[in-house]
């Protein structure tokens, strides 16, 4: 009886195993396409609501679908672009942050942001290399 019970339970683990490294193997894939968004970017983010500096632009790179800091001033960029164009992105500078969603397109994006009290959007546009 013993027997049986543990050749079902290897053959679940062998199926619990494969399915993980497909999903693996997809999610490499997934991230293997977005290098199209690969490249210098300008960053221009408005603040619509809240007592934050009106504007702001930051220098972004993003690389192999990676989003990060593409200039000198001490801000850390973090965040993902998916093959799909859709961005998640954080950005920091001392004691403040903010997270920000949107979606990039050929050579230019759109989004909304928010950090503590303030809120508003952000667009993106491609810089030639």
């Amino acid at each position: 009886m013993i027997a049986p019970i543990t050749h079902r339970l290897a053959r679940g683990a062998a199926c619990a195993l494969a399915a993980a490294a497909m999903s693996a193997a997809v999610a490499a894939a997934s991230y293997a396409a977005a290098p199209r968004y690969d490249g210098q970017w300008s960053v221009s983010i408005v603040t619509e609501k809240g007592d934050c500096d009106r504007a702001y632009r930051y220098p972004v790179r993003i690389s192999h679908g990676e989003l990060l800091n593409g200039g000198s001033n001490p801000v850390t960029i973090t965040g993902r672009v998916a093959p799909s164009g859709r961005v998640t992105v954080s950005v920091s500078s001392g004691d403040r942050s903010a997270i920000g969603t949107g979606r990039l397109a050929g050579d230019t994006g759109t989004g909304l942001w928010h950090g503590g009290s303030c809120s508003g959007t952000w667009s993106a546009e491609r810089r030639s290399s």
